[in-house]
């Protein structure tokens, strides 16, 4: 097959690309450039936005002997994934902006460009499996868990799977590091990404404020009684507890935590822990990675954060929403970020959370 491997910069992409051409695939190695100046989303970090980046991308497409190109993408990811990313916070919700940059950078335009140009599909460094089914190509966790990235690429579709290869999913990110010594690639050791790609020194809720300004309100408990004052209601999340500098102090002594943000009103909700406890979720624009969910009650898991556990549930389809009924609570979980349905290790599909009970 003519592949195109997406390059990071990083070890994953580089192995992912030598083990494309190994398996006999005509490969050109591609850089994305996501912004017009890098230097504006982050300088000198861990991040994907680099100068330090495209060369390291650049030495190990020499090493494997594919050809490479940088696509300037930062018009897209600009568009699709920064302003995304400010107008849910704007709306007090909690993006994941992995996502939202998998589904229209990655296998969205990336994939609609490669197959416009004739190639048959695209190779990343992400840890997650595809297998072969009745249903055709499915995606599943990776082998090693720890790495696993199937949460992230939960938003891909039908479409979109049988395009992606991911030809590290069976291997441990130990065993990719040494992989990638004994291939002599410069950046087997070179340190993983982390935070968000386009924040400098992973500070959102200074970058919040930067761009979105910081304008005071009030912190209310569920009384709608004002015992704080915040200092832009977008830069807080669910469950957060620390940093709220409130000057009325609970009966016993108890801490709060943020319950609700009302961005209209620019008002602050607080209450106690056992408040933020949600046993059912509801997500708006559900993307399936193989057969859609029906009105049928099925049992399977739910993720909701990119590390954080799969637990229990009862999913099903209520109309344009996908729902997933917990058979434990869960605390803190915020409308914007993404339900993950698993049946097994296979991904079902996701939703944007937009009503919790």
């Amino acid at each position: 097959m003519k592949l195109i491997a997406a390059m990071s910069g990083g070890v994953d992409s580089a192995v992912a690309a030598a083990r494309a051409v190994e398996a006999g695939h005509e490969v050109i190695g591609v850089h994305l450039a996501l912004s017009a100046n890098p230097q504006k989303y982050r300088s000198g970090a861990r991040g994907c936005c680099t100068i330090e980046d495209s060369h390291d991308a650049r030495r190990a497409a020499d090493v494997i002997g594919i050809p490479f190109y940088i696509w300037d993408m930062a018009e897209e990811f600009h568009d699709g994934v920064v302003e995304d990313f400010l107008a849910e916070y704007s709306a007090g919700r909690t993006p994941n902006p992995c996502l939202r940059c998998n589904e229209k950078i990655k296998f969205a335009a990336v994939l609609d460009r490669a197959r416009a140009m004739g190639f048959d599909g695209v190779v990343t460094g992400h840890y997650a499996r595809t297998q072969e089914s009745a249903e055709g190509k499915t995606l599943h966790r990776a082998v090693d868990h720890s790495k696993d990235q199937s949460y992230v690429l939960s938003v891909l579709t039908v479409e979109q799977i049988a395009g992606a290869i991911f030809p590290l999913g069976d291997t441990t990110k130990v065993d990719i590091r040494k992989e990638a010594e004994a291939r002599g690639l410069a950046v087997a050791q070179k340190p993983d990404s982390h935070d968000i790609c386009f924040v400098p020194s992973g500070d959102n809720a200074g970058w919040l404020r930067d761009r979105l300004g910081s304008e005071a309100g009030p912190i209310v408990d569920q009384d709608g009684v004002k015992i704080g004052e915040h200092k832009g209601a977008y830069t807080y999340t669910i469950g957060q507890r620390k940093g709220l500098g409130l000057t009325v102090p609970t009966a016993n002594g108890s801490p709060r935590f943020v319950l609700k943000i009302e961005p209209v009103s620019n008002t602050v909700v607080v209450g106690a822990r056992e408040d933020l406890a949600v046993t059912t979720m509801r997500g708006e624009r559900p993307v399936f990675c193989g057969s859609a969910v029906t009105a049928t009650k099925e049992r399977g898991f739910v993720q909701v954060r990119a590390h954080g556990a799969a637990l229990p549930c009862t999913y099903f389809l209520d109309g344009p929403l996908l729902v997933a009924e917990l058979d434990e609570p869960l605390l803190g979980l915020a409308t914007g970020q993404a339900m993950v349905i698993y049946d097994g290790d296979r991904v079902v599909g996701s939703a944007t959370i937009c009503e919790t009970e």
